[in-house]
Order: structure tokens, then sequence, then C-alpha cells
């Protein structure tokens, strides 16, 4: 039987069962990747959220090696970037999420076309935003299955091609199913993972591996949960925005556990690696920032937001922008139960996917590590390195190079350097209450020339910094288009 691996952002090497652990590279399973919007690493469960339930979550950490230490971009068009392509986002011209700077280069190659290579048919259902112009779409990057919205979010639309299908709403949306629109009935969260589970229905017993992306635009602003997963919250006293964000990662565990109980229904646990994790730090829109209270309780206690006593939320270069869960589960492969402490970032995903699929990487691209070594005996000595951070988004026109030492983080395993005035001890103090920077100047040096080589490095390759705003909104010109042809047809759901 040839296996599968579902990537829930956690993966294990180490088989739990009797006898020897199989080697984990090349192994070829199915792999089903979950990456949520916005939610961070405090609204889970099991890392010790006071009031949202996640028990599929929980579920998939329990069964799942956890690297407690993965490290992402500050916002979700980057992370995307770099999951996709194994190198940091600016290098593949990612600086914004907007405003034709969230375009992935097309240079570059893909998780899915690298995965095609040894034999994989891929999908991806939610959230793209690496491009709305048709070069960019995923169906012309290496997907065989595309089933998703336009723009970072249903109904966005920006003065640029960045856009999607017009007046789009959370319920019943317009999606984009392999260039053409349907017209959807339900939740987007709820859809999005009933078309996953009908297309690796079709696939799953095909002569190949398949790779599912299941890319969420929940629990992003605006924050609409349906009025049963929203409700909870209410009752508890939180304000309406709130109650919306944690109502979505309840949405979303909802359908986590579809997903896994058909999963283990069709036998697939233990041919497919499952991996959860989220884009970016927790929002604070729907949350709170920190000492802003988001609620008061039965008791009149004040509430205020929890984000696992990390510094910084979606946006900033410190750790609680940049820290997310991070599990693989792979029953009888992974080892269960398992904590891997060393840094890991989003530019390893697909240099690790490629061994353990026994895929060649890309020639020159790759900046990333395999973290299978670490899966497999996560106490190994693995070698430090740095890991650098830098949130873009400056005015469109500007130099970048204005911008070099501002909002920017380097991280090694023991230390966090941000913004060029403070450095942090992430080993010793992990919620960055004291700024040591004045105790190693060695280190900061180090740190700072490091940085700037890096960056020396990785200007040039900004390759959308001059980019003119597109004229049309290309979801909007298709849409319109596809109306005067005949119209949006119904999308046909399969029954779950």
């Amino acid at each position: 039987m040839r296996c599968a691996v579902i990537l829930f952002l956690i993966v294990t090497s180490v088989c739990p069962v009797l006898g020897a652990a199989e080697p984990l590279r090349g192994s070829r399973p199915n792999i089903i990747l979950m990456i949520t919007d916005d939610q961070g690493y405090g609204p889970v469960g099991r890392h010790g959220h006071p009031w949202i339930k996640t028990p599929a979550m929980d579920a998939i950490y329990d069964a799942s090696t956890r690297f407690t230490r993965y490290l992402v971009a500050p916002t979700c068009a980057p992370t995307r970037s770099a999951l996709m392509t194994g190198r940091h986002p600016m290098r593949n011209g990612v600086t914004h999420t907007i405003l034709e700077r969230e375009r992935m280069a097309l240079d570059a190659v893909t998780l899915p076309q690298v995965l095609k290579t040894v034999g994989y048919t891929s999908g991806i259902f939610g959230k793209w935003h690496l491009g709305d112009e048709e070069s960019y779409q995923p169906h012309r990057r290496g997907f065989d299955e595309a089933f998703i919205h336009g723009a970072g979010g249903i109904g966005q639309a920006y003065k640029c091609s960045c856009a999607d299908a017009p007046g789009n709403k959370y319920f019943d949306p317009v999606i984009r199913h392999n260039g053409s629109f349907v017209k959807t009935k339900g939740f987007c969260t709820d859809l999005f993972y009933t078309a996953a589970m009908g297309w690796i229905e079709d696939v799953k017993d095909e002569d190949k591996p398949f790779f599912a992306y299941i890319t969420t635009n929940a629990p992003h602003g605006p924050f609409i949960a349906p009025p049963e997963s929203r409700k909870r919250f209410e009752d508890m006293g939180f304000e309406s925005q709130t109650a919306g964000f944690y109502g979505m990662i309840e949405n979303i565990d909802d359908n986590v556990g579809r997903l896994t109980s058909q999963l283990e229904e069709w036998k697939l646990l233990d041919n497919t690696m499952l991996i959860f994790m989220s884009d970016n730090g927790m929002t604070g829109g729907g949350s709170g920032r920190a000492g802003q209270m988001i609620g008061t309780g039965e008791d009149g206690e004040k509430l205020f937001p929890y984000n696992a006593d990390m510094k910084g939320q979606k946006g900033s270069s410190d750790e609680g922008g940049c820290r997310v869960p991070f599990f693989v589960r792979w029953d009888g492969h992974v080892k269960p139960g398992q904590n891997v402490d060393t840094i890991a970032a989003h530019i390893d995903l697909l240099p690790t996917l490629a061994a353990l699929t026994g895929a060649a990487l890309p020639k020159d691209q790759v900046e990333g590590r395999d973290l299978l070594p670490l899966i497999e005996n996560p106490g190994r000595d693995w070698g430090d390195r740095y890991l650098f951070t830098h949130k873009g988004r400056w005015k469109t026109g500007a130099n970048p190079d204005d911008h070099q030492w501002n909002g920017f983080a380097v991280r090694n395993q023991q230390f966090r350097f941000v913004d060029n005035k403070s450095l942090y001890d992430m080993e010793k103090d992990p919620s960055q209450e004291l700024n040591i920077i004045d105790d190693h100047p060695q280190i900061v040096k180090q740190m700072r020339e490091a940085y700037d080589s890096w960056w020396q490095q990785t200007r040039p390759l900004m390759v959308n910094e001059s980019a003119p705003m597109s004229p049309v909104r290309p979801f909007h010109v298709l849409f319109e288009k596809q109306i005067s042809d005949g119209g949006i047809p119904d999308w046909q759901a399969p029954e779950f």
C-alpha cells in the first residue's frame, strides 16, 4: 500500500508500535497540510488556552511529534510563499500582502511541482494569496485541483490585481474551481474541508500518492463564525469580535475532526502524514491586544487575551508574531507525544517533504533544512543557524533599503535580536521581558553582520518593488465574463 502523509504542521518520524522504526526518507506517503489564517500559537487547547475547546486539534497534538519553536513570517502571504518554495519570502519577491507585492516570483519552483516529479497529484482548498493574475494562480504553479477564493480573504478587493470575486461573503461564497467560478452553499471553512475530502475520496485509490493543501481563510477577519460556534463565547461575556474569532477556531476544529474521522474510515491514517500549522502569530483584531480587555465574565471578572505568554502578535517580528503550532502525525511511523525544541521554520517544509518523498530539490533555490532527522531523533545535535524575519509592508514606491533596520529580527537557538535595539535570551526569557543587548556586544555584532549580509543578498530578489498597479482585478474580470457567457453554476458538493 502506498504511504500517505497528512500535514497539520506536526511531523513525527519514530514508529510507535513494536519493532524498529522505518526510515522516513523516501517513504512517499500521502500528505495533508492544514494551515489556518491568523490563529497563531496560543489558541489551541493543548497550548493552554483557557476558553476555546479544540478536541480535534488536541488529538492531532497527542498523536504527533510537535515542533515547539516553529517560526514563520509575521503575516500571511510571505509565510505561504516560503512553504511553497523553501526560501525566504523576500527572495520570492513577497514583501507585502497586497499591492502586487504578494505575488510569488514566477521563477520559483513550487512544492507541488517538486512533488509531481515523484508522481504526486496535488490539490489546494481555500486560500492561495500568492497572486490573482492568471500566471500566478495555483493551477499554473503545479496544483492539479484548485478550489480557492481570491486575494488574501473572501470579499477583499484592493486597487491592484489582489481582489476576490465581487460581493463575496463568508457564507455561500463564489469559489474559483479549476479556473471557473461556482456558487457554493454553506460556511467557507466547512466548504473547503468538504471539497478537500471529496477530492481525497476521488484520488485515494489511484496508483499515485496525493498532496492536499487545506488552507482556510478563517480565523482571519472579519470575525464571522457560524452562530452555533460563536454563541458560547457571547454567553461567556466576550465582545463580538472575540466571540467571532474564537468561534471560527472551534468551527475549524469541528472540520479537522470531520477530516480525521473520514481518514480513519478510509483506513488512510497509517499511510498519510498530517501536518497542522498556522501562517503567522495570533491576530490582534479578534482576540485583543496586550493589556486590552476583551470581555467581562459572569462574575464581572475582566477577560484579557491569551497568547501563551509571548511578546507580539500578527505583524510583529517578536516571537508572538512568528511562532505557530507545527504538529506532524503519521500513525505507525512518527512517534506520538514527542517534542522537538530545536528552532525550525517555514523554509524547512519543502526540503523536508522532498526528502520524505524522494524528490530532488530545485537548483539554487532552497535555503531551508530537512527536518526528518529531528523528527526521528529530537535530541540529536543538528547545529545552530540564523533565521531572518522582516515584516516588510513599507509603502509602495519606497526604497526597501530605507527599511532594512526596522521591523526585523534575527533568531538562533538561544537569542532573538530585534530592530537593532533589543536582544533576548529566548531560553531563559521566552516572554522577552529583559533586554540584554548591553551584556552581549559580540553576539549582537555577529547577528547584525549576518543580517546585513543576508539583506544584501536578498535585495536584488525583491522583484515586485517597482511593479505597476494592475488596472484591472482579474477575478472581477473573469467573474463578469462568466456571467455574460452563461452564469455561475451551483457547486455540486460531495456528501460527508
